[in-house]
């Protein structure tokens, strides 16, 4: 749940209602392949129910990473126009908004106030997630506690600012795509 603050917290309300309209929900059963390793991928998704596995051929297709509701899947790609470097498939059953990469890409080339949103809000997450696998492989650990340090589950500062606006922003769009269900 903790990415989709990052996203959500930097988007106005009128942003994510672009994003319900414009992308889809979608349904994926467990051991379906969302994203395959190497080929283009063509939306980008927010894991609203259900879990995602992370996996890498040339690791033997050894699971790097598990994720769940309020994940972004595929924003790598959007990003630099590359195949993904590894593949997704869901744990379970698995509900995502889906964002087309075509609508999502003539939305930031239209919209200049939500392209720097939209762009600084990625950075972020991004800039969080490199941190975070930074830190998982020991780089810039020290062995005592220091509490000017930041840890792995730490939110920066800045963004708990928007925590509760990108909290109800997400069940909102939890309550108009899944329902009561």
């Amino acid at each position: 749940m903790r990415k989709v603050l990052f996203i959500l917290g930097q988007l106005s309300d009128t942003d994510v209602e672009w994003m319900l309209s414009a992308g889809r929900k979608e349904k994926i059963s467990a051991g379906s392949v969302l994203i395959v390793e190497g080929k283009p991928v063509d939306s980008v998704y927010l894991v609203l129910d259900g879990k995602l596995s992370v996996f890498v051929a040339a690791m033997g297709d050894r699971e790097l990473a598990v994720l769940g509701s309020g994940e972004i899947v595929g924003e790598m790609s959007f990003v630099d126009s590359r195949p993904p470097s590894a593949s997704v498939k869901a744990l379970e059953e698995t509900t995502l908004l889906s964002i087309p990469r075509s609508a999502l890409a003539l939305k930031l080339e239209k919209d200049v106030g939500f392209a720097s949103r939209f762009y600084h809000a990625l950075a972020v997450f991004l800039s969080d997630r490199l941190r975070s696998t930074v830190s998982r492989l020991g780089f810039g650990r020290d062995t005592g506690l220091d509490e000017a340090a930041e840890y792995e589950d730490e939110l920066d500062p800045l963004i708990l600012d928007t925590v509760h606006l990108a909290g109800s922003r997400f069940d909102r769009i939890l309550k108009r795509l899944m329902g009561n269900q």
